[in-house]
């Protein structure tokens, strides 16, 4: 994955805009962490595979980026955006890495279903 480059990833996202494509999105703040700290309090996202169309992605901010993809009645978005590749599947895959390199969250586009 390489770093945000915010007019490369524009362009990316722009490509997807308009169409149906599958997307994953998850967030966590360390899922194993709990069980080395009882007292950590855990929490996360995970959708996958639903079907959006978006009429606009922007990407908002210094690194970290926000994320928004724009759908017709309202807006998904990413807060910590770090990384991003367009993979050899055509899939858009971004992600947001801590200060660690643990990933905190992930934002993918593809045109088929992800797999399960």
């Amino acid at each position: 994955m390489e770093l945000v480059e915010p007019k490369k990833l524009q362009t990316a996202l722009d490509a997807f805009a308009g169409k149906d494509v599958y997307l994953h999105l998850e967030t966590t703040n360390g899922a194993y962490a709990s069980h080395f700290n009882e007292g950590f309090f855990n929490a996360g996202a995970f959708i996958r595979n639903v079907l959006i169309n978006f009429e606009l992605g922007k990407i908002v901010g210094d690194s970290p980026h926000r994320v928004g993809l724009k759908l017709p009645y309202g807006w998904v978005y990413a807060q910590g955006i770090t990384h991003y590749e367009l993979d050899d599947h055509g899939r858009l895959l971004l992600a947001g890495h801590d200060a660690s390199g643990k990933l905190a969250v992930a934002l993918e586009l593809s045109e088929t279903p992800f797999a399960y």
